[in-house]
């Protein structure tokens, strides 16, 4: 479990024997600390808003490919209707579309 460091430069636990060979040799002890930048991270804003931006788009790529072929269906009914002209069934006659 990661524990929350008090505020300050405070080094962390230096091992016994590292320590007893830097006071025994007179060698000093290089500690590096990795700390996490501070600031906005702007990948964590981005990425959400690129997902939530290529959902919208693609939900209306789906609206405009639908349009689309509802539309062509509806000329394709058309052009066939008007070819086939009337249609009757047992003496009802059902015209489809209007001549021109």
């Amino acid at each position: 479990m990661h524990q929350p460091r008090p505020p300050g430069h405070i080094a962390p636990h230096i091992p016994a024997d590292v320590y007893q060979r830097a006071q025994a040799t007179g060698q000093p002890v290089v500690i590096v600390v990795h700390d996490p930048p501070t600031g906005t991270q702007w990948r964590r804003l981005l990425i959400p808003f690129a997902i939530a931006g290529a959902t919208v788009a693609g939900g209306w790529g789906l609206v405009a490919a639908l349009c689309f072929l509802l539309d062509a269906a509806a000329h394709t009914f058309t052009v066939i209707a008007g070819a086939a002209g009337p249609i009757g069934i047992g003496g009802l006659t059902l015209k489809l579309a209007r001549t021109k």
